[in-house]
């Protein structure tokens, strides 16, 4: 398929081929729903714990006789009913990670440019890497392309661009991010997303062939 190609100043100065194969497929409801909760998932630390009764400092001793107090029988104060007491079945340090096919993680990354391509929320800008290093500059040219009035934006580059970074690091809902780190859960967060004409290159270079 071929879309336009447009110039910081939202002019349309050509077009590019873009792979169906990446760009033209039906997308996977169900894997880009297993991706983005796999990605959300290993991103948890994982590290949360609570004291169960006996990890609780204290409470080695029994607070009163058994019997003829008149009050219920106890054995510690650290029980979980007590203030201060342990906790019964609170969360404690585990994994969170989940496993899933590289083909299906494949899939799920095509299929969100696919979704992205056909809901015309894919716009191919040359000039990016000219740009001042300025956030009135960067905010320019943002308010310049196609659907200006995107509630967030996700800018795509070939490769550590200083100047795309510096430019957008203060505006708000705009994230620049590599074309090689391209995910889920970004591709679906973000309602514009921007590639520079040297990312489109990239990302044929990564996903347009099954077995890679």
């Amino acid at each position: 398929m071929h879309v336009p190609v447009y110039d910081v100043q939202g002019n349309e100065v050509g077009q590019i081929e873009l792979s169906d194969y990446i760009f033209g497929i039906e997308p996977h409801i169900p894997v880009m729903h297993q991706a983005l909760v796999r990605q959300l998932a290993n991103a948890r630390a994982g590290t949360h714990d609570t004291k169960t009764r006996g990890e609780v400092s204290g409470g080695g001793r029994k607070p009163w006789r058994q019997k003829g107090t008149g009050r219920a029988r106890q054995g510690s104060i650290r029980a979980p009913h007590w203030k201060g007491g342990g906790v019964v079945w609170g969360p404690h340090p585990r994994k969170y990670t989940k496993q899933m096919p590289k083909k299906m993680r494949r899939l799920a990354i095509r299929s969100v440019l696919s979704a992205k391509q056909r809901e015309h929320q894919l716009i191919v800008v040359q000039g990016l890497a000219d740009v001042e290093p300025r956030t009135k500059a960067m905010l320019g040219v943002l308010s310049r392309l196609p659907l200006a009035d995107a509630r967030s934006t996700l800018i795509v580059v070939d490769q550590p661009r200083e100047n795309v970074r510096r430019g957008a690091g203060n505006l708000e809902n705009v994230k620049v991010l590599m074309a090689q780190y391209m995910n889920v859960r970004d591709g679906l967060k973000y309602e514009r997303m921007i590639l520079m004409r040297e990312a489109v290159d990239v990302i044929h270079r990564l996903w347009a062939q099954e077995g890679r």
